[in-house]
């Protein structure tokens, strides 16, 4: 494997959790469901030291118990740490009540089955799931009264299990007929699911060679299996696609290796690690790959890599410590679900975590990177660094399909979420407070119209900036998407600065920009370029009803007439300014304007007021005076101010 110019794409967290070792007299043990560590000395006796993430990782329980006879083979927190369960034989677990941080002991309630107890799980504070070679059990523990009562049970002969926290799902693997059954476990309630189809169900399933686990929300089990044909090892990915629904094969991951494996899962990848090679592989069920008989075959996303290498500081004296390298994929590593790496023997527990830089310079194909990025944690500020890279001074025409394709894939996921706000605002009762309304969770990386215009400033007024623009319209477009403010404005520029008129003149006739008072005096202020300019704004007032604004534009070219046609029939007759007209008409020094314009306002007074005479509340005596001046023949209609 290729671990060339130190590349790597996965690496344990900075932090360790630190912990006593695994020793002669120290025992490790840990709590998938709480994510706690447990140290246990001498059985408890000489202290037992539980350290965890929750409430965060400084925080340290310890305590002392009595060794009862029989070596720990389990111990486990409830999830709020008043009441620790411990298994010490085969067919019993103790329950220990805590006040504060230290244990009762003197009220330790033990609980004897006349089964073998493969081991339990916190459901709840008080209820805890028992899961023996018989079934699956839920217990009810009553520390006021020292029992433990049962609540509901299944019977089905097992042989192994394994446990997701985050579902509350046990997988069993049943001695009947070598299946797989998962099993919904929550307060009071257990429900069998369909079991897991498998493809050779007479083959036994090793415990070893499953992990369960969640991808994108949706549970999988993943078998670890050799391929029949080429002998390499494969990933099957069994998905719990719904209720009811049988978990049915979706996915193959190819590893293409054989030897040992292990499997973590990380921000939605699954990661599969070596250790022979010394590699993890990394795989993205969301991507496409070969399709057979409705199974899709995933190979790695990339080559696979080391786990970046990790010095650990050790105590010292000197000012900078020793550091000690730790040897990566130990035989002493044990890992849990989703991404934890426990290293027993050297006392530390880290999680695994995602490094998302170096994968963009694997991965050379922008549209499956893009598509990579989409569903990362942190994949947002990642993805608009490439989409600047790929619209910067490195354009080249022949990426304009690869653009296009990208711009679908973002503004897919855009058209979903701004679909969803939509609903969600039509949904809600106007007496509904919204504190009460649910809100839809955005999508993993959300790439909105702000965002793309903020890197698009970055181009303005290069030779390509207009086409990319166009291209990005058109996929807004594409997926009923409405273009808003400041993208509008951006488009309106390159369009004003390119000249192109006509294109500009056919966006808003087709409302590909937003049409709003704001856009058409932005249009406005660049009307000094040509002519055409500020008849496209006077095409968008119009589509908005704002004549208003549309009148005053025509008063200010000196279109006085058609002005006055517009406010006559928008505004009404008695809503008419004659004052504003008259002036605009004076403005022009054209006597027929000015003498048109007064004798419609004589004609308005003679209808409204049934003189022809001004309101004085107009303020028009200059004008009159004006217009008897310079039209002496029409004394006879001087009008006088009533």
């Amino acid at each position: 494997m290729d671990n060339a110019n130190g590349i790597h794409y996965i690496e344990l967290s900075r932090n360790p959790i630190r912990f006593d070792a695994v020793s002669q007299l120290t025992n490790v043990f840990f709590d998938d469901s709480n994510k706690q560590i447990f140290a246990v000395r001498s059985g408890g006796a000489t202290g037992v030291v539980v350290k965890g993430p929750v409430p965060n990782e400084d925080t340290v329980i310890s305590f002392c118990m009595n060794d009862r006879g029989g070596a720990i083979r389990s111990i486990k927190f409830s999830p709020d740490n008043q009441i620790l369960a411990v298994q010490r034989k085969e067919n019993a677990v103790e329950f220990v009540c805590f006040q504060g941080e230290q244990p009762m002991l003197q009220d330790i309630i033990t609980h004897q089955v006349k089964t073998m107890i493969h081991g339990f799980v916190w459901i709840h504070n008080r209820e805890v799931a028992l899961i023996s070679n018989t079934g699956v059990e839920v217990y009810t523990v009553l520390p006021e009264k020292r029992q433990v009562r049962s609540v509901k049970s299944l019977s089905i002969s097992i042989k192994w299990f394994a446990w997701c926290c985050d579902a509350n799902v046990a997988l069993l693997c049943t001695t009947e007929g070598n299946s797989l059954v998962p099993v919904l476990v929550k307060q009071k309630v257990i429900t069998k699911l369909p079991k897991v189809d498998l493809a050779s169900p007479s083959r036994e399933v090793q415990e070893s060679k499953v992990t369960l686990g969640q991808v994108y929300g949706v549970l999988a089990v993943l078998i670890l299996q050799s391929n029949s044909s080429s002998g390499m090892m494969e990933v099957e990915v069994h998905l719990l696609n719904g209720p009811g629904l049988a978990p049915r094969k979706c996915h193959v991951l190819r590893l293409s290796l054989v030897g040992r494996f292990a499997i973590n899962t990380v921000d939605n990848l699954i990661v599969v690690h070596h250790q022979a090679t010394g590699t993890s592989l990394l795989f993205d069920i969301s991507l496409t790959g070969e399709v057979i008989q409705d199974i899709t075959y995933h190979a790695p996303i990339t080559t696979g890599r080391s786990i970046k290498p990790f010095g650990l500081k050790l105590p010292s004296l000197s000012p900078d410590g020793q550091i000690l390298q730790c040897e990566l994929y130990s035989t002493h590593w044990v890992l849990f679900q989703p991404n934890i790496v426990i290293d027993a023997k050297l006392g530390c527990m880290w999680y695994l975590n995602l490094c998302i830089d170096p994968i963009c310079n694997l991965i050379s194909d922008r549209i499956r990177l893009t598509e990579f990025l989409l569903q990362r944690s942190s994949g947002k500020q990642v993805l608009l660094k490439v989409l600047g890279q790929l619209v910067d001074d490195q354009y080249k025409g022949t990426l304009l399909p690869v653009l296009e394709t990208i711009f679908s894939r973002i503004n897919k996921i855009y058209a979903s979420w701004v679909q969803l706000e939509l609903q969600n605002q039509t949904a809600q009762p106007s007496n509904v407070k919204t504190s009460t309304v649910k809100h839809t969770s955005p999508p993993i990386v959300l790439i909105e119209q702000l965002d793309m215009v903020q890197i698009f400033q970055r181009i303005a007024r290069r030779p390509h900036t207009e086409t990319i623009l166009m291209l990005y319209l058109q996929s807004l477009n594409k997926f009923n998407i409405a273009a808003q403010e400041e993208l509008s404005k951006m488009i309106i520029s390159e369009l004003i600065h390119n000249h192109s008129f006509d294109t500009l003149r056919r966006l808003v006739s087709y409302s590909m920009v937003l049409e709003s008072k704001a856009v058409a005096c932005f249009l406005l202020s660049h009307s000094d370029v040509d002519t055409a300019i500020s008849q496209v704004a006077i095409d968008m007032l119009g589509k908005i009803q704002a004549h208003e604004i549309i009148i005053e534009v025509m008063l200010g070219q000196g279109k006085v007439i058609d002005a006055l046609r517009l406010a006559k029939n928008s505004l009404g007759l008695d809503k008419v300014p004659a004052r504003k007209f008259l002036e605009a008409a004076h403005k022009t020094n054209d006597d027929l304007i000015f003498h048109s314009v007064f004798r419609f306002f004589q004609m308005r007074n003679l209808k409204l007021y049934e003189t022809l005479a001004f309101p004085k509340a107009e303020q028009c005596t200059e004008f009159i005076q004006h217009y008897n001046s310079t039209f002496p023949v029409d004394n006879s209609l001087k009008p006088q101010i009533s």
